[in-house]
Formats: C-alpha cells, sequence, structure tokens
C-alpha cells in the first residue's frame, strides 16, 4: 500500500479508520443485534470468505489471508472490536455462503447479480477494481463489445462480471469458455484457444510474466467497486 495512505508510521490514518469502520460497524449493527454481540465472545468474531484475486486478496504460501483489501478488512474489524476469522473460497462457493450464512461477511465486488437481494452492500468502497479484455498483440483491440461477436471468449470460472456474463453466453455468436485461474486463462489466450480474455487487470498485471507474456495486450472494459458484502441470512446458518 501506498505509504501517503498508510502514513510514514505505519498506523492507518484516523479519517480513513473512521470512515470505512463506520461503514462496518453500521452493519455489523444491522445483522448482529448489540444485546447478542455483548453476551458471547463467539459473536465477536466475523466468518469472513476471501478469494484469489492477488494483489487485493490472495492466499499466501504460508496459508494465510493476504492483500491491500484483507488488510484493511483486518485493521476496520478490529477498531470495530471483531476477530476476523478468513476462509479461503472459490468464487462460487463464497457465493453459496453468503446465501446461506455459512460466512458473514465477503470482501469482493458490488452489483452481484446472484446475490441480489442476499447481501447489504456497505457505502464505503475502498478501492476500485479495472476490468478489461486481454488478447494478443495482433488481434484488434475491443473498443465496442460488438467486437466480440463471433469470438471466444474466455473468462474466469465464477465470476459473473457484475451481470456481463449472461449477456456473453446469450449471445449466439459468442463462444464462452471458462479457465480455472488467472495464469491457466492468460495461458489459453497464449495458446490460442480463446481470442479475448475478459479478467480484472489487478490480477492479471500481479498474474503476467515478462518477457514470456509481453506479447498480451489490454482495452479497459469498465471500473467496478470493491465493498464489504455482509449475508442476509442467519450468520450461523447451517
Amino acid at each position: 500500500m501506498a505509504s501517503w495512505f498508510w502514513g510514514t508510521t505505519g498506523r492507518w490514518p484516523k479519517c480513513w479508520r473512521l470512515f470505512f469502520g463506520a461503514s462496518l460497524i453500521v452493519a455489523l449493527v444491522v445483522l448482529k443485534p448489540v444485546s447478542v454481540l455483548a453476551e458471547t465472545s463467539d459473536n465477536r468474531s466475523l466468518r469472513i470468505a476471501y478469494v484469489e484475486f492477488p494483489p487485493i486478496t490472495y492466499q499466501a504460501e504460508n496459508g494465510q489471508a493476504e492483500g491491500s483489501f484483507i488488510e484493511i478488512t483486518r485493521k476496520v474489524a478490529r477498531e470495530a472490536g471483531f476477530e476476523a476469522e478468513f476462509l479461503y473460497l472459490p468464487v462460487s462457493r463464497a457465493y453459496l455462503y453468503l446465501t446461506n450464512g455459512k460466512i458473514d461477511a465477503w470482501p469482493g465486488v458490488t452489483n452481484i447479480p446472484a446475490l441480489d437481494g442476499e447481501v447489504l452492500e456497505s457505502w464505503a468502497s475502498p478501492l476500485p477494481v479495472q476490468l478489461s479484455a486481454w488478447y494478443l498483440e495482433q488481434t484488434p483491440p475491443v473498443d465496442h463489445f460488438d467486437r466480440l461477436l463471433g469470438k471466444t471468449v474466455i473468462v474466469i470460472g465464477g465470476y459473473t462480471y457484475g451481470g456481463l456474463l449472461s449477456w456473453l453466453e446469450s449471445e449466439g455468436s459468442i463462444r464462452v469458455t471458462e479457465a480455472p485461474n488467472h495464469r491457466s486463462a492468460l495461458d489459453m489466450l497464449k495458446r490460442g484457444r480463446g481470442d479475448y480474455l475478459l479478467d480484472y487487470r489487478q490480477p492479471v498485471i500481479d498474474t503476467l510474466e515478462m518477457p514470456a507474456d509481453s506479447m498480451i495486450r489490454e482495452s479497459e472494459v469498465r471500473s467496478r467497486n470493491l465493498a464489504w458484502l455482509f449475508s442476509l441470512a442467519n450468520p450461523r446458518a447451517a
């Protein structure tokens, strides 16, 4: 994280603690009554899902949750008096656990159609993410979605891209093929198994290896917001 954000002492600036902490606390009060929180230490913990989205959220080699959004989440939860318990999950499993209440929250992207009516999104959005189309240097850039017509588009399994995946799958002339992760998706693109890759800029930049991937180009598609998504189901539902 940039030094201007954290300050020279490494402490989180008070204005940011108040800004993000207020959003988190409001959501927690709505979902966990204060009287219950005061009664048991178990209710002072938060089960928080995270997915492989480096450098924003990812699992480090030691098995611990890491990333810029993870660090913010830890600090905000601590400021609010909660202990964060992180669970590493595939994207689709994170959606499921938010729906059935097996997790309390997920630091992820907003406006996910599959979670409509199932989560409470924080009003604070600490980080933006850029969705881009990736392609080889000899391929035309994506200046309009019509550029994808008649093409094969690689997507990351479990991602909905804010509803864009539904459009891709409903468009008869577009063939959609899935990759299990960002590195596999880039390798599929390089091997000609797709014309374009739809993926977020931050994890792709983190995954690119130079000079081996120097032939890969990028077209910006849309910007999305990150937020804390809180389950509206019973936080300890089976």
